[in-house]
């Protein structure tokens, strides 16, 4: 795989990502607000419980791990349904499909420069707040490394899922309400609107092993892992849980988009 042609798509994607600087402000300012409800939200839930741990977090924990959770969200989003179901709808697609390039591959490499942006714009602002707000409550040092390799996992599965959906807009032409159903799925499943420690133990359960929780459950536990908190195995099964996920819906996108393609019409041909 030449590389060079793909990091010219990432270069273009951020020139492209830095020409929008207002809508970064906005999706701050609405970020800004949305922390700002979290915080009292479970500052509530936590003064009415009367403990300071609850299923095993303390509200600094949960805080760290949701408002990360809203920085994720926020690096990883790759409007990877929007494009495609645009692309499918106007018809460009097919003039996309005739590049020398995999289509899937220009899609991710498109929007990694997004990625990038959203690293320096969203996530590592939000982490160095929050680590100077809870005055170094999230230990720097083994986890690190294990949320790197986390966080590599969770796009590539967060991108694959993202795919899937775009996909079936082949045969639904219609790309909103997939989106805004993959969304809520995706973010309740995930961990990202409420820990999966909060969930039912028989819930929980099932949903750690779903795809979904490789997301962002995973990499924020091992960003709050100080090394003691886990038995020394558990990191590895974790980032083994992700890899197998990672290679297991880029497998199922591909296959899908290869049978899907072959639905396509534009115009009627």
């Amino acid at each position: 795989m030449n590389l060079k042609k793909y990091f010219a798509l990432t270069r273009a994607g951020v020139m492209d990502a830095l020409q929008f600087r207002m809508s970064m402000f906005v999706m701050f300012i609405g970020n800004l607000l949305y922390l700002i409800v979290v915080y009292f939200l479970w500052k509530a839930i936590y003064d009415s419980s009367g403990t300071d741990v609850v299923n095993g977090m303390t509200f600094t924990d949960t805080l760290i791990y949701l408002v990360l959770a809203t920085a994720l969200f926020g690096f990883m989003e790759m409007y990877t349904v929007w494009q495609v179901g645009r692309d499918i709808q106007s018809g460009r697609i097919v003039l996309d499909l005739l590049k020398p390039i995999n289509y899937r591959r220009y899609i991710f490499w498109g929007f990694s420069g997004n990625l990038v942006v959203n690293f320096f714009a969203t996530f590592l602002p939000t982490f160095i707040v929050i680590e100077i707000v809870t005055k170094g409550a999230i230990h720097i040092g083994i986890n690190m490394p294990f949320f790197v390799a986390s966080v590599v996992m969770s796009v590539l599965i967060n991108y694959s899922i993202d795919f899937i959906v775009s996909t079936i807009c082949l045969y639904t032409e219609s790309i909103w309400g997939i989106n805004i159903m993959k969304q809520v799925v995706v973010t309740l499943l995930s961990g990202a609107t409420i820990p999966l420690a909060f969930f039912p133990d028989k819930l929980r359960s099932v949903v750690e092993l779903l795809p979904f929780a490789a997301i962002y459950d995973s990499p924020l536990r091992l960003l709050l892992w100080d090394g003691t908190s886990m038995e020394p195995h558990e990191p590895w099964c974790m980032l083994g849980f992700q890899l197998f996920w990672c290679i297991v819906m880029m497998i199922i996108s591909k296959l899908f988009w290869k049978i899907s393609i072959k639905q396509i019409t534009v115009n009627g041909g």
